[in-house]
């Protein structure tokens, strides 16, 4: 099934130390409350081992918007922030965000 008109929001995330991870994934399920989500999945890294596969991140939330305003509308909301503050400033060393559209 094509997925069409719809605002991807797709971020990984590269802790501090691994132990951590508990307490991430923890933060990202809070996201989940924030009412301008249509759906979203929080990951880890699968046992795939191909050249093309980065493997180096710790975990990875991926959002689906209805539009670019509800995206817009997430990422100021006080849960977001929370978020941020809470869980990515102190256990995240990078942090890498891939939006896309409909092509």
């Amino acid at each position: 099934m094509l997925l069409s008109d719809i605002f991807v929001h797709h971020v990984h995330f590269w802790l501090n130390n691994q132990a951590e991870l508990p307490k991430l994934l923890e933060g990202l399920q809070k996201l989940a409350q924030i009412k301008h989500i249509k759906q979203i999945h929080i990951g880890v890294k699968a046992d795939t081992h191909r050249d093309v596969v980065d493997r180096s991140y710790d975990a990875s939330l991926l959002i689906i918007f209805d539009n670019q305003q509800a995206h817009d509308a997430y990422q100021v909301d006080p849960i977001h922030d929370d978020f941020v503050a809470n869980y990515v400033k102190p256990y995240v060393s990078k942090v890498v965000v891939q939006d896309s559209i409909d092509a």
